[in-house]
């Protein structure tokens, strides 16, 4: 048998953006770390095809969820997935192009916020930090508890919150009062949390992203290698150098 015959292929699943920036460091570490082994990166444009195509066998990995995410995309599709390590947190933020405070938003202002349920409650638990808004007790999105509009009960402007394809966010801005905008996507946009934003997540945040595979491949050789390579010194330097605090590395 050759070489080439011999050399085992995985298939990682990534969005565009940050996501997929990061994964070609983290591949050049794991190839020149793992002799025999290659990585194929498989990009996606949004946050439901990575799981699916994961669960049904067609990726080895995916890199792309927060654990809040990953928990309730596997409580709404019974997906058979394991997640592991701790990749990076990309900031939550508000951005508008009207307004440059929080406080400055008016009455009444329509708000866009993303449609699926971890990164919704995401959005309000952090105006709830910052004063715009009062949610009911008992919210724990690590645990799959998340808010929706229906669970605030102080909105003193009595804001529309406008849910919304995650990826499409950063369109919304010309037409609404305020968007929330995931990092990866507002990367793609040209937005930087730090710079641009009306308030961001900090480095405290849970929604630190992790690494996905199948249940059944929870103890492979190759994972704990996996994440070895991406949570390298190497890694890190590319995520400080490239993102300049736009994300941050989260182990």
């Amino acid at each position: 048998m050759t070489a080439a015959a011999q050399e085992k292929t995985l298939k990682v699943g990534v969005t565009s953006g940050p996501h997929a920036q990061i994964f070609e460091v983290v591949k050049r570490v794991f190839e020149r770390s793992n002799p025999g082994y290659k990585i194929q990166i498989v990009e996606f444009n949004d946050y439901i095809q990575p799981d699916a195509a994961l669960d049904a066998g067609e990726l080895d990995a995916n890199s792309f969820q927060h654990r809040p995410f990953f928990n309730a995309q596997i409580k709404a599709r019974g997906y058979k997935l394991f997640g592991t390590g701790r990749t990076f947190i990309g900031p939550m933020a508000i951005y508008s192009k009207k307004y440059r405070s929080l406080s400055d938003i008016p009455a009444g202002a329509k708000i866009g916020i993303p449609n699926d349920p971890a990164n919704e409650s995401r959005v309000l638990l952090l105006l709830q930090k910052h004063g715009a808004i009062k949610l009911r007790t008992g919210i724990d999105p690590l645990t799959g508890i998340n808010a929706t509009p229906i669970d605030i009960v102080d909105n003193p402007k009595k804001w529309k919150f406008i849910e919304i394809d995650a990826a499409q966010l950063p369109r919304t801005l010309d037409d609404l009062d305020a968007s929330a905008v995931n990092a990866d996507y507002a990367a793609k946009a040209g937005l930087h949390p730090v710079r641009d934003s009306l308030v961001v997540e900090n480095g405290d945040s849970p929604y630190a992203c992790l690494i996905a595979v199948r249940e059944k491949d929870k103890d492979q050789v190759w994972l704990p290698k996996l994440v070895k390579a991406y949570q390298s010194d190497e890694v890190k330097k590319f995520i400080d150098a490239e993102f300049k605090g736009g994300i941050l590395a989260a182990w």
